[in-house]
């Protein structure tokens, strides 16, 4: 396992950051298994939110932690204040509610690492940035950052910051992965991935700002399971949203390309979509969504591929060489 460092986060972060949106009190044992797998891999990350599973994905991280007792090592990732089908929730009442929940559900009286699940605009940083603060001068948070913030609205909040002698976001987490996201999957997701977004690319690599990546194999269109020539016969084994984000011409040729490299590597295609994320030159923490033992050794390998400069160039069509 590769390991990083967040500011404020004294604990070693790993690369691979096990998302736990899948797990269900329902299914305690099956999740407690999946928790030890990832644990024994050296994942030391876990990405979790108020809003999955109408808290359930919380709730299970603090039993499992409470049952193994490793709370003094678990890195947890926490999001809130998502949007709902009234309003959008970018408030200093429901920032604090919504932290308020997941304490309570993770037996835990700190998050590492506190994401804001979206933005805003119409909210000016100031008042998000001095929240913020104040939580994490009550022990709450150890780190803060926003999910699907664009680069220039985090730099503004960080001028707030440094003028006013407050505490900066120190992370960011947008979607990167090999395919380009053509569709917004949800409302307000942000995507890092393509050409058209290379600009924000250069702004968090003149930022030096870690990246915690979600949708790594683009919900599924690198799983192996689809081809350029079976893709409308398996449409429907996938959520709606993947075929609206990635089904496009050019994402297709990306996908025969990773068939093709991974054949000659003798890897799969979701271990060279991750290696492509976890081989780009940023500091990239690739949220992952293994489902079992087996899923998390495969990612495992991924992490330990380093795709070269050539290759990386001709997965993502900008070159026809490698």
């Amino acid at each position: 396992m590769e390991y990083s460092s967040v500011a404020g986060i004294e604990k070693k972060i790993s690369r691979l950051v096990q998302g736990c949106i899948m797990l269900t009190c329902q299914k305690q044992e099956e999740g407690f298994a999946l928790l030890d797998a990832a644990r024994a891999a050296g994942i030391t990350a876990y990405d979790t939110g108020h809003i999955y599973g109408g808290g359930d994905c919380d709730r299970m991280l603090g039993l499992w932690m409470e049952a193994r007792g490793n709370r003094d090592e678990a890195v947890i990732i926490g999001k809130g204040a998502h949007l709902n089908q009234d309003r959008n929730r970018v408030t200093p009442y429901d920032i604090a509610s919504d932290m308020a929940d997941s304490l309570v559900r993770l037996r835990s009286d700190y998050i590492d690492l506190y994401l804001l699940h979206r933005d805003d605009p119409s909210v000016p940083v100031g008042p998000i940035v001095d929240t913020l603060n104040e939580h994490h001068a009550a022990g709450r948070i150890h780190a803060f950052g926003g999910s699907n913030w664009t680069p220039e609205r985090i730099a503004e909040a960080n001028e707030y910051a440094h003028k006013h002698n407050l505490v900066p976001f120190a992370v960011s987490s947008p979607n990167f992965s090999l395919a380009e996201q053509f569709e917004e999957p949800w409302t307000d997701c942000l995507s890092i991935s393509g050409p058209s977004q290379a600009s924000d690319r250069q702004a968090y690599a003149a930022m030096d700002m870690p990246l915690f990546t979600w949708s790594s194999v683009a919900r599924g269109f690198f799983s192996g399971k689809i081809t350029s020539a079976n893709a409308e016969e398996v449409r429907d084994q996938f959520d709606g949203s993947m075929p609206k984000s990635y089904y496009h011409e050019d994402n297709f040729k990306r996908l025969d390309r990773a068939w093709a490299l991974a054949e000659e590597k003798d890897l799969s295609v979701p271990q060279i979509a991750l290696a492509y994320v976890l081989s780009y030159p940023l500091n990239i923490h690739a949220l992952v969504g293994s489902a079992n033992a087996d899923e998390v050794a495969s990612n495992e390998q991924a992490l330990a591929t380093r795709l070269s400069d050539a290759e990386m160039a001709w997965l993502d069509l900008r070159s026809e060489e490698r």
